[in-house]
């Protein structure tokens, strides 16, 4: 594994982390702070939605004054995040507008890391810039699987640590300790990958123009196949969203699991979409190129979403689960790929952070309204998500001819 790329895995881990870790603490936080339920709902809203915002200034900003300073300044703010979070908790809970003081600063803390943690375009720049043409495919197949594996122990680590004498304190400190090593990689060994003859001439960021997806497509004028990802992932992240925030409550429906139940089946899930994204995807990108890999994923996600809800029994369960699960873990990868072969070099950064506001946007919006309707409507909301799929598997394959996809697109150089 070359060295070059530790930072990059470590940037992905700890940014996964970043939301994975506080999963089983947070909850407890906020209940000890005597503050609603809706408030750890929105703590968590509060950093999707911030890294919508933080995703294309970042990568935009990389375009233009280089890869390692953006990445410096923007780990150096998640980890200002996680010493303002343990301020907070060691704050009195002094009321204001019917909140404790704790919480709002909580809050305050979940944004910052939430727009600094936008570094994913960055990251994702940055390896793009070091690969070959060939090495991309699986190379963000690894990345993927890292941040798979960040979502397996990320709850795990988190409970443990809040476990110890010291309390919530100790994931705090857990949290702080990771994101100082991975500070300390960007700055021994990651080297500048943009040079400054490749970057533009730096211009003043709108807010709104960063927020207005369309506006900005426009202003980096991507090629026609990089405007169909795009497409095609509104659709992918808008189902994606709707399954991560509903299926621990569709598990509990329908298998009537507990906590250690629900945890022991979640982990055995997140070790087979990290070992599917690093070793299985680079398998069907080989034998099918980059974009027929992605046409079948969607394929599978869409058949997985429906299969999930006609049965109770547990094996069969599980082996549609995991059509599904093969299906997601084939379309992550292929998404950043796609996107780095055919991205102009020159705006890598920005077009990454198209991609990873349009995914940032839906987990921001969508959870909430998922939950909402599965209330109403039960497991009957998979078909929703199913024909989501199902679009964006059209889109896909009525695209083949218009943009002249090669069968063999990742066997060229």
């Amino acid at each position: 594994m070359s060295k070059h790329l530790i930072p990059a895995y470590l940037l992905t881990f700890v940014n996964v982390l970043g939301f994975s870790i506080l999963m089983p603490v947070l909850p407890f936080i906020v209940e000890s702070f005597d503050s609603p339920e809706w408030v750890y709902g929105l703590l968590i809203s509060l950093y999707s939605g911030s890294q919508f915002i933080g995703s294309p200034i970042l990568g935009t900003m990389s375009d233009s004054k280089g890869r390692k300073p953006i990445l410096l300044i923007s780990q150096a703010g998640t980890l200002l995040a996680w010493l303002v979070f343990i301020a907070a908790i060691l704050l009195p809970k002094y009321p204001i507008l019917g909140l404790s003081l704790p919480i709002w600063i909580i809050g305050l803390s979940r944004v910052f890391d939430g727009i600094t943690g936008g570094n994913t375009s960055v990251t994702n720049a940055y390896v793009s810039d070091i690969t070959t043409r060939k090495e991309k495919s699986y190379i963000f197949g690894y990345l993927g699987g890292i941040a798979g594996i960040g979502m397996i122990i990320g709850p795990g680590l988190g409970g443990i640590a809040a476990s110890s004498s010291i309390g919530y304190l100790g994931t705090l400190l857990l949290s702080l300790g990771i994101s100082s090593l991975t500070l300390i990689s960007i700055i021994f060994w990651l080297k500048e990958s943009h040079p400054s003859d490749k970057r533009l001439k730096h211009k003043k960021i709108s807010i709104w123009s960063s927020l207005y997806i369309p506006n900005r497509v426009k202003e980096v004028n991507p090629s026609p196949i990089i405007k169909t990802l795009f497409t095609i992932k509104i659709f992918f992240s808008a189902m994606i969203a709707l399954y991560i925030s509903t299926v621990a409550l569709f598990l509990i429906d329908l298998f009537s699991f507990e906590e250690k139940e629900l945890g022991l089946f979640m982990l055995v899930v997140g070790i087979f979409l990290a070992f599917n994204q690093a070793f299985i995807s680079k398998i069907f990108i080989k034998r099918l190129g980059e974009y027929r890999t992605l046409i079948f994923g969607l394929l599978l996600c869409a058949i997985g979403m429906i299969s999930i809800t006609i049965t109770n029994n547990m094996w069969l369960f599980i082996l549609f689960y995991y059509v599904l699960n093969l299906g997601l873990s084939l379309c992550f990868p292929t998404f950043n790929a796609l996107i780095a072969i055919h991205a102009n070099s020159e705006k890598q950064g920005a077009i990454m952070g198209i991609s990873e506001s349009i995914h940032s946007f839906a987990m921001s919006v969508f959870p909430v309204l998922a939950a909402t309707v599965y209330g109403l409507i039960n497991f009957q909301l998979y078909y929703i998500g199913s024909a989501l799929s199902i679009i964006a598997l059209s889109i896909a394959l009525l695209s083949i001819k218009k943009l002249k996809i090669s069968s063999n697109l990742s066997k060229s150089s």
